[in-house]
């Protein structure tokens, strides 16, 4: 994701994600409902990694490498955030879609190998990120979302339009037939979480508005 993008992601968060939950007349009810399978979906698992050896390793350019590097620390964002939540709430969605987001860093992790390049999750350490916009992200994410189960519910659907926006903008400047694979099932996963964090926010009342997909898009990724 571009710098610009970011920016303007935790701008969102300030002063939008706060209105929202202060003008939400549903926050103040508790979310007991949850499904077990709500997030069930079509992810990249160990048997597809082996496609890649059936791809060529092409030329990496400055963008596909920053990319890559850049989305390693993304998937893993969404991975702390979402472990974070569950302690707070355990309710199935966060701790469904935090393996699912496992999965989704492990494959950047096989692309980082097959390119050799540095991983910067190297040092596994939850909410812990070298990239200072992931890192304030992250801290931003999990104080608004400790403030009750629906906010800590539509920071995951935030969470999930970022990436939807950072793996279509990166996709742009890729023609690496391994990376666009994985980017490709990365992108399919974030669709089926932000429809599960939207079906779960929606089962308890709460309708979802997105804050930085167009309403038309976002209606044809959830509906």
């Amino acid at each position: 994701m571009k710098k610009h993008t970011l920016t303007f992601v935790f701008t969102f968060i300030l002063f939008n994600f706060s209105c929202l939950t202060a003008c939400d007349s549903n926050n103040n009810k508790e979310v007991i409902a949850d499904t077990e399978d709500i997030c069930d979906e079509y992810e990249l698992q160990d048997q597809d990694y082996p496609c890649l050896t059936n791809l060529p390793v092409e030329a990496l350019s400055d963008e596909e490498e920053s990319g890559i590097l850049f989305m390693r620390e993304e998937e893993k964002l969404a991975r702390d955030v979402y472990l974070y939540f569950y302690e707070l709430y355990p309710l199935p969605v966060f701790t469904n879609i935090s393996k699912s987001e496992q999965r989704h860093t492990d494959a950047i992790k096989n692309l980082i190998d097959r390119y050799e390049l540095k991983d910067p999750v190297a040092e596994d350490i939850p909410g812990v990120f070298i990239d200072k916009k992931l890192q304030s992200l992250y801290d931003e994410l999990i104080k608004s979302g400790s403030v009750d189960r629906v906010s800590a519910l539509k920071a995951g659907a935030l969470i999930e339009e970022t990436d939807i926006l950072d793996l279509e903008e990166l996709s742009k400047s890729v023609d690496n037939q391994d990376i666009t694979m994985v980017y490709k099932n990365l992108l399919r996963g974030s669709h089926n979480h932000l429809k599960a964090f939207v079906n779960v926010l929606k089962i308890n009342g709460v309708e979802y508005e997105p804050l930085l997909l167009s309403k038309e898009k976002f209606d044809s990724i959830v509906l």
